[in-house]
């Protein structure tokens, strides 16, 4: 674990451009691969240098450590804490350009809460390390985190211990996405809120292939399906290329079985820095908000 005080925010985007980007994480500068970034880098070339780690694919996806570093490391991102350490594939263990939208889930439970509701469950998909979990729990929220590694439910539930929540209301699964929704409308059980943050391609708790050309249309509607009679929300993000804004509304509005129209925002994940950096876009989101529809 790093020794420098860690700030209220250790993540920030430094630059990005050649296929590229140099990110901060805590204490340590790493470079990693960036297909978006296709413009000329915007810093000189020996602040890219003056780096701890560089992970490439073209060496067989391995990280080159310049300098010491941990086996993992703590951060802080927008009040919430993540254990991170190196894998094979140049993940973390956080998506940074997410930030947004684990404030809007902040911002919407705490909203729901203020205005009477006496509890809110949220069903959080594809659930990683538990990024949307820990903000929804951290606002009040019962949450039931669902991925299909036992690896990352540890993980997750790691963060959770960072954070505190060790005793917070959250049921932690290790299931196939698909067989699970299933089971719940079977049980007849329902949530307030429901997001999802589906791979391109992934493998399920058992190797159920997960191709999301595929199975994306039938997933979000079990989604829909699995709502309360007083919804809160329906959070869709994604990283694959297909699934534009325009794309990922377009699955919203052909599965509710109703008008959601007038409830649906969409928009670009990105990954941003200080002033004057080039944000990076990251992925797309949509979401339906019973707020917004009224």
């Amino acid at each position: 674990m790093g020794t420098k005080k860690e700030a209220a925010d250790d993540y920030e985007l430094i630059d990005s451009g050649g296929g590229r980007k140099l990110e901060r994480f805590g204490r340590y500068r790493l470079v990693r691969p960036c297909a978006q970034a296709i413009w000329p880098p915007q810093v000189d070339e020996t602040v890219w240098d003056e780096t701890d780690a560089v992970f490439e694919r073209k060496t067989g996806k391995s990280w080159q450590v310049r300098t010491e570093l941990p086996a993992s490391w703590n951060i802080t991102v927008d009040g919430i804490r993540f254990m991170l350490t190196r894998t094979d594939f140049g993940h973390l263990g956080i998506f940074p350009e997410q930030r947004p939208l684990w404030r809007w889930i902040q911002r919407t439970v705490k909203e729901a809460f203020s205005l009477g509701r006496p509890e809110v469950s949220v069903l959080n998909l594809f659930a990683y390390s538990g990024g949307a979990t820990l903000a929804a729990a951290k606002s009040g929220a019962e949450v039931c985190h669902l991925d299909a590694s036992k690896g990352m439910v540890r993980w997750a539930r790691e963060n959770a211990a960072l954070n505190s929540l060790t005793d917070a209301p959250i049921r932690w699964i290790v299931d196939d996405v698909n067989k699970f929704l299933d089971r719940e409308l079977k049980r007849g059980r329902r949530y307030d809120a429901v997001i999802l943050d589906p791979p391109t391609y992934g493998h399920g708790k058992n190797d159920e292939v997960y191709k999301i050309e595929d199975e994306l249309t039938a997933t979000v509607r079990k989604c829909w399906a699995l709502l309360s009679d007083a919804p809160l929300f329906l959070l869709l993000s994604s990283h694959t290329p297909a699934c534009t804004p325009q794309a990922l509304s377009n699955i919203f509005e052909a599965t509710s079985g109703f008008s959601v129209t007038p409830g649906i925002e969409t928009g670009e994940m990105l990954l941003t820095g200080r002033t004057g950096v080039l944000p990076v876009p990251s992925g797309t989101w949509c979401r339906w908000s019973a707020r917004a529809e009224g």
